[in-house]
């Protein structure tokens, strides 16, 4: 159906209604946006590097095991801006920059769980929280199987039985 077969289904009100609604829509800034998003998540990037490097240089990681800690650090810091409404306010500046990396899962889930704790701590939190959390989980098990499967046959095909 066509913009103008729509605009004829409407009554006068309505069309004169979805005038002044478009006249006074805030424009999209599609550009800004990006910026914001690719400047946040890549300022959460950094502070992750700078956390890793921490880890390596006063810690005695290497540079493969400094992931982990880093990691459950980069969570706690997000959980601890949600508690305390921080990062809900960083995420209306960013946007999507902010929604992408481990932290925006963990902002996520302890958003949930804070929104829902009066309701208990297992139907409330518990409940809520995997809410979010559940699909996310099963999808990354299920594709990293799936590629796993695919890796162990062409592996085999690749190599050889005996190999």
């Amino acid at each position: 159906m066509s913009e103008k077969q729509k605009k004829q289904k409407l009554t006068p009100v309505q069309q004169e209604y979805q005038a002044l609604a478009k006249r006074i829509e805030p424009k999209r800034t599609t550009f800004k946006n990006c910026v914001r998003a690719f400047l946040s998540g890549g300022i959460i990037c950094l502070i992750g590097e700078c956390i890793t490097k921490a880890f390596i240089t006063w810690g005695g990681f290497t540079e493969k095991t400094a992931g982990n800690p880093t990691v459950a650090i980069m969570v706690l810091l997000s959980v601890i801006l949600t508690s305390f409404g921080v990062y809900d306010k960083i995420a209306q500046w960013a946007g999507a920059g902010t929604a992408v990396p481990v932290t925006g899962f963990a902002n996520s889930m302890a958003s949930a769980a804070i929104e829902h704790r009066s309701e208990g701590v297992v139907l409330g939190v518990g409940g809520q929280m995997f809410k979010v959390a559940g699909p996310v989980i099963v999808f990354g098990t299920v594709a990293a199987f799936i590629v796993g499967i695919v890796h162990m046959i062409l592996q085999f095909n690749g190599t050889g039985a005996g190999s």
